[in-house]
């Protein structure tokens, strides 16, 4: 059952590729300030969720449900003025431009003209300050995946949609964006985090759900998953993340 009025509610969802069904029948909620954890076993359908929920693919079945509005089906650059936007696995960022032109061109093209953000204070945020001047091309990975970040939060969103953000980060790094996502979620932006760093996401979550081929088997909260018989057979020892 949902809560009364969540800001992000996906209904009997489906999604298909030819006759595989990566998503079948998925369903759950999302509250503002919340960080809810998607994990689960390659292939699962994590990816592809936030990819239906981001508007790369459209739902073949179910519903999508944002601030009370039906958007199963709307694009990527409609669901930015919305509130929603998203990080990505490899980052894509403009090679050729610095640190801030990146993030003034996500204000610019995706952010609400009454929410002006301060650039030097997001970068700053997330310890890109000193590397503002700097092009995109010239950032290392972690960097890279930091300006994502600060992209999506450039076009001040209600939900963000982060994919492997804490993948190839050190423990000191790692530390610093959990503190991060953290702050963020106080703020009252809803997080979705797909992650495959059990510790990580035990760390920034409110609660989590398990994936398996396309169907919740688990939600609550991480200290309870990694008791769940079910999660045991199906996740845990998996050798990757999809």
């Amino acid at each position: 059952m949902f809560p009364e009025s969540p800001l992000l509610a996906i209904d009997g969802l489906v999604k298909r590729f030819g006759g595989f069904r990566a998503l079948d029948g998925l369903s759950f909620y999302l509250r503002e300030g919340e960080i809810l954890g998607v994990v689960g076993p390659n292939g699962s359908g994590k990816t592809t969720c936030i990819n239906v929920i981001s508007g790369l693919h459209a739902p073949d079945g179910g519903s999508v449900t944002f601030a009370g509005r039906a958007i199963g089906g709307l694009k990527s650059h409609q669901l930015v003025r919305l509130g929603i936007n998203r990080t990505f696995q490899v980052p894509r960022p403009f090679m050729s431009l610095t640190v801030r032109e990146n993030v003034a061109v996500a204000e610019a093209y995706g952010g609400k003209p009454q929410e002006r953000v301060d650039i030097g204070a997001l970068l700053a945020s997330l310890e890109l300050a000193p590397l503002a001047g700097r092009r995109a091309e010239e950032l290392n990975s972690a960097q890279q995946k930091m300006l994502d970040l600060a992209r999506a939060l450039a076009t001040s969103p209600r939900l963000v949609l982060i994919d492997e953000l804490a993948a190839g980060l050190n423990p000191a790094e790692l530390e610093r964006v959990a503190a991060r996502l953290k702050e963020i979620a106080r703020s009252g932006v809803a997080l979705l985090v797909v992650e495959h760093l059990m510790g990580f996401i035990q760390e920034i979550t409110d609660r989590v759900i398990v994936l398996n081929a396309g169907k919740e088997i688990f939600e609550g909260v991480m200290d309870d998953a990694i008791r769940d018989k079910r999660v045991v057979e199906v996740f845990l020892g998996a050798e990757d993340e999809g």
